[in-house]
């Protein structure tokens, strides 16, 4: 028997990977975000990308981050990535998965994961940091005793063609 390649890719690349592939799928111009639901035993569950709920036309509703109102503006009709990940799961619970995610979650995404019983996040970047729904979702999640953990990349790259 020959020996084992050595240079596969780490659970957390592959997971982080999974869920960056996911945010691709977002058509939004300027944020894509992708989120993947692991199992304990490192089975993907569920994934997800920021974009509008099924039925509303990506050509009717706005992409534009500023405008007149609110409703001129992608903020009051976008799904969340972690969101849409946890609605997409039809497998039952998702008590005590892990959740890979390349943008730390709003306050928002924070209580419906905290709801859906996951325990673990690992996110990629947290440009967000400071702001008043970043620091209330880290509050929650904290108070909530859900793991937190940044990501550490390889700086590894991967080509794939498709």
């Amino acid at each position: 028997m020959g020996d084992k390649r050595e240079d596969y890719i780490s659970w957390d690349e592959y997971f982080m990977g999974v869920s960056k592939l996911s945010g691709l799928r977002s058509k939004d111009p300027h944020t894509q975000v992708g989120a993947c639901i692991v199992s304990q035993d490192n089975k993907i569950l569920s994934m997800g990308y920021n974009g509008f709920p099924m039925g509303c036309s990506d050509e009717l509703f706005p992409w534009a981050r500023e405008g007149a109102t609110d409703l001129d503006t992608k903020y009051a009709f976008v799904t969340h990535s972690e969101l849409n990940a946890i609605l997409n799961y039809r497998g039952g619970t998702l008590e005590g998965t892990k959740l890979y995610v390349s943008l730390f979650p709003c306050n928002e995404c924070a209580k419906a994961i905290i709801q859906a019983g996951i325990k673990t996040i690992v996110y990629d970047s947290d440009k967000y940091a400071g702001t008043a729904s970043n620091t209330a979702s880290k509050k929650m999640l904290k108070a909530a005793g859900v793991e937190c953990r940044k990501y550490e990349s390889t700086g590894r790259k991967v080509t794939l063609e498709l």
